[in-house]
C-alpha cells in the first residue's frame, strides 16, 4: 500500500513553487529554525486524553461500511483532539470530510493521483476528502483506514496549530532543502497518527500484532518518486515513536537531525 494515496494540498502545492522559496528576500537558516515549527506550543500540552474508541464492522468490498468506519475514526479523533486542543488553549475547529467516489482532474488547487484509492487534506477549507476505493476494500479489517484516517487528520491539526502556515513560509534555497522540509511535515502527521493510537490503544479485540502489521504496511517514496514524504524506515519510526508515549511533543521532526527524517 502507498502512502502516496495520502497527503495534503498544502505539500502538494508547495512542491510545485519555484527555487526562489517564498517572497523573502534573505533564506532562513538550514535546518529550519522557526519557532512556530520546532518550538510550536503544542509540544508542551502533553499526552493526548486516554478515551475509548469503538471500531464499526467492516466487510470486503463493502464501501458503505468502510465510510461508515472512516467516520466513525474521525468522530474518535474529533473527542480525542478537541480537548486536548482545547485544554492546552490551542486553536480547534472540527474538520469536514468528504466521500467521494471520483476526484475530479482538479481538487483544492492540485492534481489528484490516478489511484483507485486515495486522500486529501485541503488546509484552505479544512476538510479530509477520501475515495475509498478497491484497493482499499481488500482487507478492511487490517486498521489501514483506521491509519489513513488518523494521518490524515494530523496535517488537520498541523493547520490548526499554526504549523502549516509556517510550514507554507519558510523559505528554501534548494529542491534537497525544500523536500527536506516537505518530509519533515508529512512525517509529523504519521507521528500525530501513533500518539492518537496510544491515545485509545488497545482497541477492541486488537492486539500488538494488528499494531504491528499495520506499521509493516505503511510504506514511504518509491526509487522512482520525489523525495517528499521521507522512507517507509523513516514513517514507520515516527508512527512508532507518537505510539511509544501517546505525546504529540515526541512528533517534533522540526528539530530532528536530516538522518531521521530521510
Amino acid at each position: 500500500m502507498k502512502r502516496l494515496s495520502l497527503t495534503t494540498a498544502a505539500l502538494a502545492v508547495a512542491l510545485t513553487a519555484p527555487l526562489a522559496g517564498t517572497a523573502a528576500a534573505e533564506s532562513a537558516a538550514y535546518p529550519v529554525k522557526d519557532p512556530k515549527l520546532n518550538a510550536n506550543p503544542l509540544y508542551k500540552a502533553g499526552t493526548l486524553p486516554t478515551t475509548a474508541c469503538e471500531e464499526p464492522p467492516v466487510k470486503k468490498n463493502d464501501r458503505k461500511l468502510a465510510r461508515a468506519y472512516f467516520d466513525a475514526v474521525v468522530a474518535c479523533l474529533e473527542t480525542t483532539w478537541k480537548k486536548h486542543l482545547t485544554d492546552a488553549g490551542l486553536p480547534y475547529q472540527k474538520v469536514r470530510v468528504k466521500h467521494v467516489d471520483k476526484f475530479p482532474k482538479k481538487y483544492c488547487g492540485y492534481t489528484p493521483e490516478r489511484e483507485d484509492s486515495q486522500s486529501w487534506y485541503c488546509d484552505k477549507n479544512r476538510t479530509m476528502a477520501v475515495q475509498i476505493g478497491k484497493s482499499w476494500l481488500k482487507e478492511p479489517s487490517d486498521l489501514w483506514l483506521f491509519y489513513i484516517a488518523t494521518s490524515l487528520y494530523g496535517y488537520h491539526v498541523q493547520n490548526l496549530v499554526g504549523i502549516a502556515d509556517a510550514y507554507d513560509a519558510v523559505p528554501y534555497d534548494t529542491k534537497a532543502e525544500l523536500h527536506e522540509q516537505s518530509r519533515r511535515y508529512a512525517l509529523q502527521s504519521d507521528c500525530f497518527a501513533g500518539a492518537f493510537a496510544k491515545s485509545v490503544w488497545p482497541l477492541k479485540g486488537r492486539t500488538a500484532k494488528d499494531w504491528n502489521y499495520l506499521v509493516s504496511l505503511v510504506d514511504g517514496d518509491g526509487p522512482d518518486d520525489e523525495r517528499v514524504l521521507g522512507k517507509a524506515s523513516s514513517a514507520r519510526a515516527w508512527i512508532k515513536r507518537g505510539f511509544a508515549g501517546g505525546d504529540p511533543g515526541s512528533c517534533n521532526t522540526w528539530a530532528a537531525s536530516s538522518s531521521k527524517v530521510a
